[in-house]
């Protein structure tokens, strides 16, 4: 009886599934999967602007993704012609990191604490080290930053530098900026010109 049961639900979903075909489903499913898969200019930039204002930025930088990553919203982009990436991600009113935390002694500490929270094992961060910190523009204001090197677990050539910064913008919102790049590659010029034209929404 049960394997009757299971026959007919199978059957009745194919016949589901041909009609949702035959009326268009198919294209509309199709459509949705190159949406996510391969957004266009458009949507990703309509996305971008819930983490704010990236209308000013330069043409040497692409916006390539925006999207939801473990709750929060972010962006990412690249530097076209260095490859260095570009991370904004807006932790909202349930900050992971505050500027508060990049500017303390033990700055080092209270960042590894937060990549160990979103820590994979295909590809943790290792060997995490701050180097140096400075200050920079972004969302209209002076922010500090924290300059690091790392090693990226199980990845050939996985040595980055870059650096970490936290703004808070007028809504109270705090926003983590990453931008990175391989080995000796790292540019704190890149980094300064994409961050500075970004503004609050």
């Amino acid at each position: 009886m049960g394997c009757l049961k299971n026959v007919t639900r199978a059957i009745f979903l194919t016949v589901v599934v041909m009609g949702f075909a035959a009326f268009g489903g198919k294209q509309w499913l199709i459509t949705q999967y190159n949406n996510f898969m391969h957004p266009t200019h458009d949507m990703v930039m309509e996305k971008a602007q819930k983490v704010g204002d990236f209308s000013k930025i330069n043409k040497e930088f692409e916006i390539e993704k925006a999207a939801g990553i473990f709750g929060y919203n972010a962006v990412v982009a690249e530097h076209k012609a260095s490859g260095q990436k570009m991370i904004v991600v807006d932790s909202g009113k349930k900050p992971f990191l505050t500027p508060e935390d990049i500017k303390a002694e033990d700055s080092e500490l209270r960042i590894k604490a937060a990549i160990n929270k979103f820590k994979y094992q295909s590809a943790a961060i290792e060997d995490f080290r701050i180097t140096e910190k400075g200050t920079m523009k972004s969302y209209g204001q002076e922010i500090p930053y924290a300059k690091f090197e790392a090693r990226i677990k199980k990845i050939p050539s996985g040595n980055i530098s870059g650096i970490i910064s936290v703004v808070q913008d007028k809504d109270g919102s705090d926003k983590v900026l990453v931008s990175a790049n391989q080995g000796g590659k790292y540019s704190q010029l890149i980094s300064n010109e994409f961050f500075k034209e970004i503004k609050s929404k």
